[in-house]
């Protein structure tokens, strides 16, 4: 098996795979994940063509027991996650006006409950491998990184997005709430703020003059965003990050 595992959650085309294919060059064996392995396939295909150790699963990630089942695979058949990125996207803008039970309720459970679901899991394999490690008196070593990708909607509600904004929020009180109980135990759990457009397609064809700005750098490169999370890992415990804001210069605050 290999030594050391990246679970990226929501492995799309844009910063998850940038963040799979980052963390695949240091060395980590990949698992990413969509909804259908179907997907995923020219990401895993990718990182193999570029010498990379690739896996695919298609599972939902707001389904319990496929969630335990994801986890208990890899960690039996793979190897220990080490780092978990959760990235899964819920972005559906929708008037308040019209927006239905269904939709709200389908946002959270993709931005939220799904996080909660899938860290939770991960945490317990890191706290469990935890347990011959030194106490926290005699210095607990760092053991895992869990990493949650937010977004302008983790801080404030736009008009237009009240669903999106809602999952998104209680992601973020997620974060910190689980940081502040397993950063004792060396696990560094951080939440990640992209205020901003990023080079995707939903912004390419919802947004296009927003999209005309990436002449100018005014959109995040998935690239960049995906150092920014390698950068998380490799911090020393004695100076973690937990929430980190990323926008392209000309963002306004």
């Amino acid at each position: 098996m290999a030594n050391k595992v990246c679970l990226v959650i929501g492995a799309g085309d844009a910063t998850g795979g940038a963040v799979a294919k980052r963390f695949a060059r240091e060395g980590f064996a990949v698992c990413a994940t969509r909804r259908t392995v179907e997907k995923i396939e020219p990401l895993i295909a990718s990182i193999r063509s570029d010498g990379g150790v690739a896996y695919g699963f298609g599972s939902d990630a707001r389904d319990e027991d496929q969630v335990v089942s994801l986890i208990a695979d890899i960690e039996d058949n793979i190897g220990p996650i080490e780092v978990l990125v959760f990235n899964v996207g819920a972005n559906s803008p929708c008037s308040i006006l019209s927006e239905t039970t269904r939709r709200y309720t389908k946002m959270w459970e993709m931005a939220c409950l799904a996080g909660f679901l899938n860290a939770r899991e991960v945490a317990k394999r890191m706290v469990t491998r935890l347990a011959d490690a030194p106490t926290q008196q005699t210095g607990t070593p760092h053991k895992g990184s869990i990493i949650f990708t937010g977004a302008t909607a983790s801080l404030r509600g736009s008009a237009n997005f009240a669903g999106f904004s809602g999952g998104k929020m209680a992601l973020r009180a997620l974060a910190q709430s689980m940081a502040r109980e397993l950063g004792p135990m060396g696990i560094h759990v951080a939440h990640t703020i992209i205020d901003g457009a990023i080079d995707t397609e939903f912004i390419r064809t919802l947004f296009p003059d927003r999209y005309k700005l990436k002449d100018q750098d005014g959109i995040l490169n998935p690239d960049h965003i995906a150092d920014a999370y390698w950068m998380l890992h490799q911090q020393p415990r004695d100076a973690w990050t937990h929430e980190l804001d990323l926008r392209p210069y000309m963002e306004k605050f």
